[in-house]
């Protein structure tokens, strides 16, 4: 593994070595892989609840939908020449699938469950539960590709885990996501842009280099749609579960804008 993780302990910070199923710092810190090869270094103080982050439910809605529809972001098309990548917030872990062999992929997220389903599918990506809103646990310079698919965004961290030559990929839900699902689940039909704010809230270490939107349309049968719903919004009221209910089927589309910059 050419990417060097970091201890998560506060005020350590420092390189950490496999040794065995263990990863070990020069401060005693360890931390041991899970079975399915994933490691762990969320610290107690860095989760706002027991089992932060996705649950178990949502994670089993997105990889089916996923499985069942795909993304309309294939990261392959994007980084085709990046040698590391980085994906934060990868949930399941769909998305560093598209990505060549040679890509030494790494995913990070706060939930167990999501990275556990990743690492037990994705065997040839590295895999690693940490709060990304605090800190990112590699090196300086790590990575010529981070990406955050309607993910979180730290910006701080991002800039410092990125190659100066290297490239960050952002995907927003586009003002028209789910427009068709959400107008009869939700009652609410186009969503205002998020990329301007975006790009506002990037610009002190970034610029932006290039913009496109990516989407397509399919057909969600009623599984599809609970499973689509149960990954993207929670705490659905009782109303709108029932209006869910109600739906068997519609063309529904699946649209990101996609923003790629450079560090300053």
């Amino acid at each position: 593994m050419r990417v060097t993780l970091l201890c998560t302990v506060r005020s350590c910070a420092s390189p950490l070595a496999a040794s065995g199923r263990s990863h070990l710092c020069a401060n005693g810190h360890s931390f041991d892989l899970a079975r399915s090869g994933y490691l762990n270094l969320l610290q107690p103080q860095d989760r706002r609840s027991s089992q932060p982050g996705d649950t178990p439910a949502a994670v089993a809605a997105r990889r089916r939908f996923l499985t069942a529809h795909g993304s309309p972001l294939d990261l392959s098309s994007f980084f085709a020449e990046a040698d590391t990548l980085l994906d934060v917030g990868c949930g399941e872990g769909h998305h560093l699938s598209t990505l060549p062999p040679a890509v030494e992929a790494h995913g990070v997220d706060i939930s167990v469950p999501a990275i556990d389903a990743a690492a037990h599918r994705y065997r040839d990506a590295f895999f690693t539960v940490a709060n990304a809103d605090r800190f990112l646990p590699y090196a300086d310079a790590s990575f010529a590709a981070v990406t955050s698919i309607t993910s979180r965004m730290n910006p701080p961290e991002f800039r410092r885990v990125l190659r100066p030559e290297g490239r960050l990929l952002l995907a927003l839900p586009a003002p028209d996501d789910l427009l068709e699902l959400r107008a009869a689940v939700l009652g609410s039909g186009e969503e205002r842009s998020r990329v301007s704010r975006t790009v506002d809230l990037f610009a002190p270490l970034f610029t932006l280099v290039h913009q496109e939107r990516v989407h397509h349309t399919a057909h969600l049968d009623h599984q599809s749609i609970e499973d689509v719903m149960t990954s993207s919004y929670r705490g659905l009221r009782t109303r709108e579960r029932e209006r869910m209910a109600a739906v068997d089927g519609m063309e529904v589309t699946m649209s990101r804008d996609v923003l790629v910059f450079a560090p300053r």
